[in-house]
This record gives C-alpha cells, sequence and structure tokens, in this order.
C-alpha cells in the first residue's frame, strides 16, 4: 500500500537524474529514465499488486520529472531577470 512518506522517492529519483547526467547520459533521455524510475519504485518498492504497482510509479517518476523541469525553470529564468537588470534596482 502506498504511503505519503513513499513521496521521499521523488528527490531520490531526481538525485539518481543527476547521477546519469554526469556520467554522460544524455539530458534528452531524462524524463524517460525518471518514468523508468518510478515504475520500478512502484512495482518493486510500494509491494502493492503489479496494477496498483504501476499506477504508482507512474505518478513518482512524472512527479520527478516536473519537479526537476519546473525548478530548472524557475533558476533560468531568474538569472535571465538579472543579467537584463544590469545591477539597476
Amino acid at each position: 500500500m502506498f504511503e505519503i512518506y513513499d513521496v521521499a522517492i521523488i528527490p531520490l529519483i531526481i538525485g539518481l537524474i543527476e547521477l546519469c547526467k554526469r556520467v554522460g547520459v544524455p539530458i534528452k533521455l531524462s524524463p524517460v529514465i525518471a518514468l523508468l524510475l518510478g515504475l520500478a519504485a512502484g512495482i518493486f518498492y510500494i509491494g502493492a499488486d503489479v496494477k496498483e504497482g504501476i499506477i504508482v510509479g507512474l505518478m513518482l517518476g512524472l512527479s520527478a520529472t516536473g519537479l526537476y523541469s519546473g525548478a530548472k525553470n524557475v533558476t533560468e529564468k531568474k538569472k535571465h531577470n538579472k543579467s537584463e537588470d544590469h545591477g539597476v534596482y
């Protein structure tokens, strides 16, 4: 059964994606790897039946992908705004 503390798997998936990128895996494959890691966690870690594991795994993988891309977009937006300001406040 899926418990609320199992959501802690999402940062773990993000960390594993970062590790994959550092060893040379193309960045374009990050969402696919996150989805596969989420599915693996849902099926093998959660320990429910396979159907529930797949649904939970999809949720974990897609959440990790969305969290990563959302944080990346926010930090890039801040960097872009600072470069346009030229130090004038």
